[in-house]
């Protein structure tokens, strides 16, 4: 049966209870991707099925030209769509989630986005628009930026309140980090909106949390088949989720605590938290998992050398940099990250872990490495890491088979790697990536080794004798 609000009745899985026609829109969501429908969209699904918050319906915007697809499924499906848990024991869960109301694809009528951004009604403007989607420099100005401080600018000329701005990036300090973009944009089209930004408008830290594959034509078809839904874009995901998220609204906020995010005065905790131990952990398996022939994340995890790895990576080198997280069991927790990425269910790829590491690496991975330098903590795991990550830029693996190194720096990173057989520290020399990594000893002693090793024995036995001067 195809999914639509004609058909919702019939639907034969859980399905909103509420009236969609009820809903109004309060968020603005730029990024309208997997991992927004299967975690931001799905905490205010859950509002709405217990009767709140039907005044904080959610319109997705599209700016970039991928974004079309999506629009066109939205529009056929009434914005509609299934979420599919992915649980470790193999059985899948799936629900209708109808908190996405609306979506607009701005190429097509930038004005009507503009006027929504602007309405009164939108009090909240959140984003997933990629870590490396915060430069203003090559910003269009019917981008993200282009379209906010727009709407913005006729906000503060009609007397009306500022929304608040959620960034949902994995980003150390995203919201500081949205702050900076935003107004650094405002202060270069219109004159004066900077200043009545940094009266008005609030930018929240957040963290966010779950494992989010790309949707593969196999969780589409096993919808059909499984539970007799039609959905040309599901989404996928594991049944872990959490949301932290600082209490820094301009103009209200739905009662998110009612559904188990987490409302704090301070996120940076929790933030260091994910990103140095969850996603850093990710950046630590990908590359060596690629070039010992792993191809899916799970298969990786459920190796034991590979488990060990990240466990060793995690104890010594990513949690002696984090500050004490109020309310979590960090041994819990690290041993959990463990068992999340070994579930079968989710099926995510290693493909998509190695996508982007100019923007994933400087964020997650090297804010350890430099604390430790510092600190005198050991750097050993997270020096291989960068070192895989440099063998991996080579650009084929270790049966001599191709990589498709998909990087907005490929351009650069690929010869650089490429040419560190002859020059060893060619790769970390790049500063506009690692900084002045190349000129600290200890880190480029570590590295030589590492890649050294990958070059002369693999990626298996440089782990196994990583993880041996650990355990000995």
């Amino acid at each position: 049966m195809k999914l639509s609000n004609a058909t919702l009745a019939d639907i034969p899985i859980v399905k909103p209870t509420y009236d969609r026609g009820e809903i109004s829109v309060g968020i603005a969501h730029f990024g309208v991707g997997g991992f927004h429908r299967a975690h931001q969209a799905v905490y205010v699904d859950r509002l709405l099925q217990q009767g709140k918050a039907k005044d904080w319906g959610i319109c997705g915007v599209g700016v970039m030209p991928a974004d079309r697809r999506m629009a066109d499924v939205m529009a056929a499906q009434d914005c509609l769509y299934t979420l599919v848990t992915e649980n470790p024991d193999g059985t899948r869960d799936a629900r209708v989630i109808g908190s996405i109301i609306d979506y607009r694809y701005a190429p097509d009528d930038p004005e009507s986005v503009i006027e929504m951004l602007a309405a009164p009604a939108t009090r909240i403007i959140s984003l997933t628009i990629t870590e490396g989607g915060y430069s203003i420099d090559s910003a269009p100005p019917d981008g993200v930026f282009g379209l906010v401080t727009r709407a913005l600018a006729r906000r503060r000329e009609r007397g009306v309140p500022s929304p608040t701005i959620v960034s949902c990036d994995n980003i150390e300090g995203n919201g500081d980090v949205a702050r900076e973009a935003f107004t650094a944009y405002a202060r270069q089209h219109h004159p004066g909106l900077a200043e009545w930004m940094n009266e008005h408008t609030r930018f929240p830290n957040s963290m966010v949390d779950r494992i989010t594959p790309v949707t593969s034509p196999e969780v589409i078809d096993s919808l059909a088949t499984d539970f007799g839904v039609e959905d040309q874009w599901p989404v996928a995901a594991e049944p872990f989720t959490a949301w932290v998220l600082e209490d820094s609204f301009s103009s209200g906020r739905p009662p998110l605590e009612d559904v188990d995010v987490l409302i704090v005065d301070d996120v940076t905790p929790y933030e260091l938290m994910k990103l140095r131990l969850l996603n850093a952990s990710h950046q630590c398996l990908c590359y060596f998992a690629y070039l010992a022939g792993y191809r899916l994340v799970h298969d990786a995890a459920r190796d034991p050398l590979f488990a060990e790895f990240l466990r060793q990576y995690m104890d010594t080198e990513g949690t002696p940099t984090l500050k004490p997280v109020p309310g979590v069991d960090l041994p819990e927790y690290k041993q959990t990250l463990i068992e999340r990425f070994a579930n079968p269910g989710v099926r995510d790829t290693i493909v998509r872990l190695c996508f982007g590491s100019s923007d994933r690496i400087p964020k997650w991975l090297l804010p350890v490495i430099r604390e430790n330098l510092r600190s005198g903590a050991p750097i050993a795991m997270s020096a291989a890491t960068v070192a895989s990550w440099a063998r991996y830029a080579e650009g084929v693996d270790e049966q001599g088979e191709p990589i498709d190194v998909q990087d907005q720096l490929a351009e650069t990173l690929v010869p650089l790697a490429k040419s560190q057989v002859q020059e060893p520290t060619a790769f970390i020399s790049d500063t506009d990536v690692f900084g002045d990594l190349a000129q600290q000893p200890r880190f480029v002693e570590a590295y030589l080794w590492a890649l050294d090793s990958l070059h002369r024995h693999g990626a298996r036995a440089t782990l196994q004798a990583l993880v041996g001067q650990v355990s000995s």
